[in-house]
């Protein structure tokens, strides 16, 4: 199995944003510096969050680590112009060295729609226009393309062209079978929220992107899904890891009432016992891990990076604890496939670009 840490970035406290952004930097490396396999930052464009601009952190955070892959938690093509997402992200793949993936979709937010003029009758049929624009885009030099939601191209040229050709996109997936189609459509792996509701729902859009995936004609033990976890927090005891996370767990849920979202789980016990949450002693969340894997055979889960109201020591420690206890259990009891392999410095995806590079004399390569 591996494992992504991934942030939403929230702000509720009245920190200055520029602490915030360095923390969460401060995150990505210790992901890198304790082991994790991937390090994500969503894409909201409303409050509590000021992730408006995920590839902009992201190579902020290439910039400091060096093995670690860099996801996106969600990029929101529905709210996007394809090509200017392209442009953005084919860049973060070269300063990266090919570290990038992306995980895909919609969006959420009634705020951040309207921001867009998106739509809850055309947000789906945007999403799907745009990936699939964004697709074309990554894969071919040339396009010619009309569409419904933006200007039409013809031998369209993108600059740069990427590093890793093609790119392996995920589609994140909540609540709607439309995602759901459109990675098994092309193939590509689901990535489940998990982290709302109780377990069948999101087991039942895993299922049904399976039965997808095989109606496409794919091979079904090529289907590749992923998971999320409501929260995480590790102690040596069920009791010492409850006792701390108990005034976190209710801080969030008070958070929840303030901005009038509903509340599934109002108390932490239940949310231990029904929802993806993982808090426990390392038995405990090795033996809920290995329960959702039976219902979701999911070889890539998420932690939430964020300390959420633990004190630093904390949050490193039972970060570690994780690695230590946990990950490795985890990793021998449930084969994953391997991450793409960070791209050799010098390495292209253009071949023929390369050459016309490296013909110039330019220096782009060796400062990849």
């Amino acid at each position: 199995m591996k494992f992504l840490l991934i942030t939403l970035i929230t702000h509720t406290d009245g920190r200055p944003a520029t602490e915030r952004f360095r923390e969460v930097v401060g995150n990505a490396v210790l992901a890198e510096e304790l082991g994790f396999d991937g390090f994500g930052v969503g894409e909201r464009h409303e409050r509590p969050f000021i992730s408006s601009s995920p590839p902009v952190v992201l190579s902020h955070i290439a910039a400091r680590t060096s093995r670690i892959r860099l996801f996106t938690a969600v990029t929101t093509l529905s709210l996007l112009d394809p090509v200017r997402a392209y442009e953005d992200y084919a860049t973060l793949d070269h300063l990266s060295a090919g570290r990038l993936e992306l995980i895909i979709g919609k969006g959420n937010g009634a705020a951040q729609a309207k921001l867009f003029h998106v739509t809850a009758e055309d947000q789906w049929e945007r999403n799907r226009e745009a990936y699939e624009l964004f697709r074309r885009l990554w894969r071919e030099d040339k396009v010619t393309w009309s569409g419904r939601f933006r200007p039409s191209l013809t031998d369209a040229e993108t600059w740069p062209r990427p590093l890793q050709r093609p790119i392996r996109v995920w589609h994140g997936s909540a609540t709607s079978k439309e995602s759901v189609d459109l990675a098994a459509r092309h193939g590509d792996p689901l990535f489940s929220a998990n982290v709302t509701h109780p377990v069948e729902p999101y087991a039942e859009l895993i299922d049904h992107y399976r039965e997808r995936w095989a109606h496409y004609g794919h091979d079904p033990g090529q289907a590749l899904v992923g998971a999320g976890s409501a929260g995480y927090y590790a102690a040596r005891t069920s009791q010492e890891a409850v006792a701390a996370y108990r005034p976190i767990f209710d801080a969030r849920v008070a958070l929840q009432r303030r901005l009038g979202l509903p509340v599934v789980f109002p108390t932490l016990e239940d949310a231990i016992e029904r929802s993806s949450i993982l808090v426990g002693s390392p038995h405990q969340i090795i033996d809920k891990v290995l329960r959702y894997h039976k219902r979701f055979g999911h070889e890539v889960m998420h932690l939430h990076a964020d300390a959420d109201g633990l004190t630093a020591g904390q949050h490193r420690a039972t970060l570690e604890l994780f690695q230590s206890e946990i990950a490795p259990v985890l990793r021998a009891e449930i084969p994953s496939r391997p991450f793409p392999a960070p791209v050799p410095a010098g390495a292209a995806g253009d071949p023929a670009a390369d050459a016309s590079v490296v013909a110039a004399g330019t220096v782009a390569g060796g400062a990849a």
